[in-house]
Parts: structure tokens; sequence; C-alpha cells
């Protein structure tokens, strides 16, 4: 409800306006966390891989183990949400992630690291599923986009921070080599992953003391039988009123729900219930969709997406620092927008606008990579014979490269030139990143059997259920491709960093913001704790399976084709928005349930 500045206000009023401010506060820190979550390993995994003595096996469990967490928790978070509440719940994972800071940043071995990161994604994924849930059954419905909005506001301010400590510690690490020896700046690395996890720590202090004092969710009070303390939940965030009539609308769903199930004989509801399918079924694309633009793979791979566009190393990160300011301030504008133009119309303008950029960019580096040659038979006949290969790529040896095979010279010139490898050792494949001919700080290309053969039969699953590792074991290395490449010119590189803050913008605006809302709004109250963690974990799967393939198809087709992969989905999420996604601006949950069932009885006039 909004107050004219002309009505003196009440303390009830301002009681009621400051306990709203505090819950959006509160789900801010949680929406921090998250985004903690996703970006703080970017810039410790650099300090940590020269410090910890890990082999790349292990690494990559390390990396992995939050998505390992997060997917275990999401499944189970519905569940613990329903049966414990969703105050407490906020609460178990903000300090899940307090202690997680600790057993991190202390360790000494890979144990407590693998520890530390699966207790991080065990918090990220119930914080993925209970604030929204929290907020979609807390708040009013004029304040219910905002305070998603906030969520996602800070997951996103989150992820940049990340980037600017990561940026920070950078340029530490850089004036201490040039000051000192190799092992003071050895000692510094180790310090710089342990700090960069501390500065994660105050935000979930902060999370866990502000739940402590938040209401629980009055649905869910109200489905415990505790009606006069729903309503009293109620009145702290809206007015008599407004409080009155929610409570009836809960009331007539409850005795509607009744009247179901003595029709149905007393038959428990579930997801597959006919009247949840399409709103379930609806949410579940959405969120699908919502990955499949690819924002977690561009987020991730974006500095080497812009040093291939031709940025140099530091051009490249400082793009990287400008990309996540840009989701961070457009999110702004999105969270302003959503309560005023509505779910609907954001989505449409923001797909809109992703679909534009995808297919930009992925323009522009198609008519870079038109002009590159594969030479994995000269990389074949360099194998060593441990298996392994061992290449440093500049100018000169790209030279010999490009000219081995009588290449009579083109658009690639050796002293621009770039070089990735898709190599495999029996049934597992894998893909080099891009060395550049013109950086003299870049290591050499160096493929060996760990790098490509998962370290035991549990990693091995997980990368390839079909393969056979011990076959694996003494495979012989096999070149698949190697593609040099010209890389563009750094105004060509500006260009493509323009197309990706235009893509950030619009997602920013649109399904950044409104994507949460979708899901927590569309779920009826019977399904929504459950239905919110599938479809979460279908997301995560998504985002795992895109992620998995992303280096792979970059290094056999190019940036081309993975982008215009991400705009062909896109197209697929703007027509679901346009034809099937009905607006929920304004209407309180009850109201959008009551939506769907008018629409299965127009649907199924026989029933």
């Amino acid at each position: 409800m909004t107050t004219s500045p002309l009505v003196p206000q009440t303390p009830f009023d301002r009681k009621r306006r400051s306990y709203t401010r505090f819950v959006l506060l509160v789900a801010g820190l949680g929406g921090l966390l998250y985004g903690v979550d996703i970006g703080i390993i970017g810039g410790a995994l650099p300090y940590l891989e020269a410090t910890s003595k890990l082999n790349a096996g292990q690494l990559s469990v390390i990396v992995a183990a939050v998505l390992l967490g997060s997917v275990f928790s999401t499944l189970f978070a519905g569940l613990l949400a329903d049966w414990l509440g969703r105050k407490p719940l906020m609460i178990l994972s903000g300090l899940a992630f307090v202690v997680s800071i600790p057993v991190i940043a202390l360790s000494h071995g890979y144990g407590s690291l693998f520890l530390g990161r699966l207790l991080q994604g065990v918090s990220g994924g119930i914080i993925g599923v209970v604030v929204p849930l929290y907020l979609a059954e807390c708040l009013p419905a004029a304040n219910r986009g905002k305070g998603t909005g906030v969520f996602q506001w800070l997951l996103t301010f989150g992820i940049f921070l990340a980037a600017v400590i990561a940026f920070y510690y950078s340029i530490r690490v850089e004036h201490v080599a040039s000051l000192a020896g190799p092992n003071a700046v050895l000692d510094f690395k180790d310090q710089a992953w342990r700090r960069i996890f501390w500065t994660s720590l105050p935000p979930g202090v902060l999370f866990v003391l502000g739940s402590i004092f938040i209401t629980e969710s009055p649905r869910w009070l109200f489905q415990r039988g505790k009606e006069a303390q729903a309503y009293a939940a109620l009145l702290r965030s809206r007015t008599p009123e407004q409080s009155d009539v929610e409570l009836a609308e809960m009331r007539q769903r409850s005795v509607t729900d009744v009247a179901t199930r003595a029709s149905s004989g007393g038959a428990r509801e579930t997801l597959l219930q006919r009247k949840y399918i399409l709103p379930f079924a609806l949410a579940c694309v959405i969120l699908f969709c919502n990955t499949a633009t690819g924002v977690n793979s561009i987020i991730g791979y974006n500095t080497s997406i812009l040093l291939q566009s031709g940025l140099s190393d530091l051009s490249a990160h400082i793009g990287y620092v400008l990309f996540t300011l840009v989701n961070f301030a457009m999110t702004m504008g999105g969270v302003a927008l959503v309560d005023r133009k509505g779910r609907k119309f954001l989505f449409t303008i923001g797909t809109s606008g992703i679909v534009i950029a995808l297919l930009v960019i992925g323009g522009l580096f198609y008519s870079n990579e038109k002009s590159g040659v594969d030479r994995h038979q000269t990389l074949q006949s360099m194998v060593q014979s441990d298996q392994t290969l061992s290449l440093p790529f500049n100018a000169e040896e790209a030279q010999k490269l490009l000219t081995s095979e009588g290449y009579a010279g083109g658009k690639v010139q050796s002293d621009k030139a770039s070089l990735a490898v898709i190599y495999s050792y029996g049934d597992f494949t894998a893909a080099t990143s891009y060395r550049r001919s013109d950086d003299p700080g870049a290591a050499p290309l160096v493929i060996t059997r760990e790098s490509c053969v998962p370290a035991n039969r549990v990693e091995a699953f997980f990368k390839n259920p079909f393969a056979d590792w011990r076959a694996a074991q003494t495979a012989p290395l096999k070149i698949n491709q190697a593609l040099i490449g010209q890389v563009p010119s750094a105004r060509h590189g500006w260009i493509v960093a323009i197309a990706l803050y235009v893509f950030m913008t619009f997602f920013a605006i649109g399904p950044g913001v409104c994507v949460w809302l979708a899901l927590s709004e569309l779920m009826p109250t019977r399904i929504r704790s459950n239905g919110m963690s599938i479809a979460l974990v279908i997301n995560q799967i998504v985002s795992t399976t895109l992620a998995g393939v992303f280096l792979p198809v970059v290094s056999k087709y190019g940036y081309s084709t993975i982008f215009f992969m991400f705009a062909a989905f896109s197209i697929f999420y703007l027509a679901t928005v346009v034809f099937f996604l009905p607006e929920t601006k304004g209407k309180t949950l009850e109201e959008i349930e009551q939506f769907f069932d008018k629409s299965r009885r127009v649907a199924s006039p026989g029933q």
C-alpha cells in the first residue's frame, strides 16, 4: 500500500513500513550470499591452484563441490521448508555458510577444502529455494516484486563484489611480484585466496542475525492450523484491511481444497494432479530457458570470451568487472520497474533484447572464425612417448604450425594467432583454453592424462557414465582438433564487450529479476516448496550441462556456435513468455492460483 505524503502516517504505518524494509534487507543478504557462492571461487582459484599442491582432478572437485552441495540441498529444501518452517531453514542455511568460511580459509588439505565448499553449496541451494519462497508468502502483492528483485539485485552485487575482490588481489600479487622473490609471491598467494574467503564472512553473520528477528511465513503458519499467529504475521507488513482480505482468501482456499479432497476420496494432492501440472510445467520451462540463455556460462567464461574477442589480458579483466557492474546496476532498474510495469512486460522486453544481443555476438565471432585452420595432424606427430604434449605457443611456433601443411598465408597471421586443442584419452575428451601467440606471459600449452582422465571412478561416472575408466588409464593421446585462428583487433573486442553489456542489461531488467518471481508466484501454495525445489534442480542440471559442454563446443565449433545456440533457446523463451505467461502484478497468491483453476476448467469443460 502506498501512502500519500499529504496524509499523516500513524505509528502503525511507520512500524509496518520499517518491518517491510527489514525483511527486504534480510532477503537481500540472502541474495548476497548466493552471489558470493557463485563468484568467490573464480578469484581464489588461481592462487589456490598455485599454493595448495592439489592436482587437476582435486581442484575440479573443489570447484564442483558447491554444485554438488547445492543440488543435494535444493532437492530436499522444499521438504525441509514444509517440515521446519521457512524462518528456521533460513537460519540454518546462513549458519552453514558461516561455518564454511573458517573451514575453507584455515584448511591445509583436500578434505577440509571439499567439506567447506560442500557446505557453501548446501547453503546456496537452500537459500535459492527458501528466500524467494519466504518473500512470496510474506510480502503484500504490491511489494512482492520489489522483494524478490532485491534478492536478485544483491545476488548480482555478490558476483560483482567477488570480481572486484579478485581484481584487487591480482593487482596486489603483481605488486608483490615486482618487489620480492618467488617465495614471497608464493606466500602472498597462499594468504590471498584465504583472505578472499574471509571477506565473505560478515554478510553471512548478518543474514543469520536478521533471520532470527523476522516472523514466520503466514501461509506456513495457516497450513499448520495456527490461524492467530498467521494473522499476526500478516499484520506486521499489511494494514488490518489487507490482512483480513488475505486471511479470508486463505480460508476460502482451504475450504476449496477440503472439498476437492473429499470429492476425490481423500486422495493426497501431488504435483502430478492436473490442476498443478500447468503452473508447475510453466515455471520449469521458464527456469530452464532462463539458464539456457547461457547467462551462467557467459558470466563464468567472460574473461576468456573477451580475450578471444581481441582484448588484452588486463583489458579483459577490466571488461569483466564492468560486465558485473552492468549486471548489478541494471538489476536496480528491474527492481524499480517490476511492480510498476509488471512481470510479463519486463520478461518480454528482456528476452527480446537478449535474442538480439546473442545474435550480434554470434555474428561478430563468426565473421572472424570462418578463416581458422585445423592442424591436429601436425600436433599428433608432436605427441611424446609418455603420451603428453607440451607446446609454447608463440609467433614462431604459430608460423611453423600454419605452414606445416602447406598453408600459403591468408587472414591468420602468426604474430596474432590463437590456438585451441580438443584431445582424448580413450573415451574421455577434454579441451584446452585458448592460447594467444601475442601473449608473452602465457604458459605453454600442456596436455597430460591427468587433465583429461578423472582421478577415480566416481569422478569418471559424472564426467562420462558410459566411458571405460580403466582403459583410459593406458590409452594413447589422440589430438582430435587443433584450430588456429586470427586474434581480432582490440576494437573488435570492445564491440563484443559492448554487446555482452547489452545482453546483461536486458537480462538484468527482465528475466534476472522476474524469474524468481515466476518460480514463487506460479506455484500453488500446496506444492510451492516442493515444486520450487524440483524446478531449481532442473535449473542446476541445465546450468551444469551447459558449463560442461561450453569449452568443448567452443574449441570444436567456435564461440559463434555456442552463442547462436543460446540465441535459439532464447527465442523459445520469448515465445513461452508471450503466449503462455499470465501477468501476476498486484495479485495475491490465491488470486494467481484461481487463474490457473479457471484456465484448467476452460481447457477441460467436461470435468
